[in-house]
């Protein structure tokens, strides 16, 4: 009993000395707490949060140098495509379309009433000048002359009597005027027979090719009659119309090449021939007329056909692609890669359009480097670095071929695609 006695005194001893330092402990913190920090500690404390916030190896002096080194240094160079301008051979030209015509051409109709009686070609033959082409039924007018001859002998036989006698004094004078009237009228009969006598007859008029005939041997055709046309192609002649603007650029003699639709990749060349004085107050366009040969016989009249009249020639232009148009409003403008590595805007006119080609005619030269793709170039003096030459030309271009003729104004709008400028350029 006395030992367990003791025991449970010693443990209540314990707990008692706890309980009293836990309280001692607690009570010193709230007094710490609520004490005000000296000034050397409030500096200590933001030293310390600055020294954690800032990158390692850096301080207030290292960041004010890397700002002032990137002001400095700008935006890299854009890198940009270009074409280096060559001279090369362009024709100026208009581009028209019209309608090919025979040479000559003519519907040969029957001028009398008669019955068929000789067909003397055949169906797309080619026929020569007088060639006896239809023959209708003589007989009645065979006849017709036959009598005019004789009654024009019978009156003939009697003015030599009738003068034989008045030499003689045997008849009056009056007599011999009268048979010799009358021997004049014969003669205008006769004359008149024979004419129609060769109207039953149709011959061709000129050289040509004849086309499907509309008769048979057997027809009884009245005077007017259509029998089958007949077309000189050895030369056509093609008619179209240009905008009246272009009157002036218009001479007889100027070359023109001729395409048809219906034989593709195939071109003859032909000249005007002639120009209507007149213009057309409706269309307000100017006809004109040329002509070429067809010596292959392909061409026929009626077709389709595209015109390319040539009217200037310049042997020493420079193309770019059409990509290197800046537009602004009605002036445009390509970059040019200066000596120092700079885009340079430089206005330019425009000539001819042809292929995606467009022709620069002022403030450019052989050797200069035109940006036509790539990073597009915002300002005039911008930094650019060249890549190499475009493939989508070198600045030549040919002047043959028609197509893609410009438009009917002369003028050429090149698209706004990815050009140098582009939009942001024109604004």
């Amino acid at each position: 009993m006395q030992k367990r006695t003791v025991t449970l005194v010693a443990v209540g001893g314990l707990l008692i000395a706890g309980v009293v330092a836990y309280i001692v402990n607690n009570r010193g913190a709230d007094i710490g707490a609520g004490e005000p920090k000296s000034a050397q500690t409030k500096a200590a404390d933001a030293k310390s949060a600055d020294a954690k916030a800032a990158p390692k190896g850096t301080d207030g002096k290292g960041d004010a140098k890397a700002d002032a080194k990137a002001a400095g240094k700008g935006p890299p160079p854009a890198p940009v495509e270009v074409v280096t301008l060559k001279a090369s051979r362009v024709q100026e030209d208009l581009g028209a379309v019209g309608t090919l015509r025979a040479n000559q051409s003519v519907m040969l109709r029957t001028e009398v009433t008669g019955r068929v009686e000789t067909i003397g070609f055949r169906d797309g033959q080619a026929v020569k000048r007088g060639q006896l082409l239809i023959g209708l039924d003589a007989s009645f007018n065979e006849a017709e002359v036959a009598q005019a001859k004789a009654e024009l002998a019978l009156a003939q036989s009697s003015l030599k009597r009738t003068e034989d006698l008045a030499a003689r004094n045997f008849v009056s004078s009056s007599a011999q005027d009268q048979a010799e009237s009358n021997v004049a009228v014969l003669q205008a009969r006769l004359q008149l027979a024979q004419a129609r006598l060769s109207k039953m007859r149709v011959l061709a008029p000129f050289d040509g090719v004849v086309g499907i005939r509309a008769v048979n041997v057997g027809d009884v055709l009245r005077d007017g009659t259509d029998i089958v046309n007949i077309e000189d192609i050895r030369t056509l002649k093609v008619d179209f119309r240009v905008p009246e603007r272009f009157f002036t650029q218009m001479k007889v003699g100027l070359p023109v090449e001729v395409a048809a639709d219906a034989l593709p990749g195939t071109t003859y060349r032909g000249s005007i021939e002639a120009i209507n004085p007149r213009i057309d107050a409706n269309g307000r366009s100017l006809e004109l007329r040329a002509s070429l040969g067809n010596s292959d016989g392909r061409l026929r009249p009626g077709m389709f056909a595209r015109v390319r009249v040539v009217v200037g020639d310049r042997p020493e232009a420079f193309m770019v692609p059409e990509e290197a148009i800046v537009p602004q409003g009605d002036r445009f403008f390509v970059f040019r890669v200066a000596a120092d590595g700079r885009a340079q805007r430089v206005p330019v006119r425009l000539g001819v359009r042809r292929d995606g080609q467009v022709e620069l005619l002022d403030n450019v030269q052989a050797g200069d480097r035109i940006i036509v793709a790539g990073m597009r170039v915002q300002r005039d003096g911008q930094p650019v670095r060249v890549l190499g030459d475009a493939p989508r030309g070198n600045g030549a271009a040919g002047g043959a071929g028609a197509a893609g003729a410009p438009p009917a104004d002369g003028k050429t709008a090149p698209r706004k695609a990815d050009g140098p400028g582009g939009a942001a350029a024109a604004k």
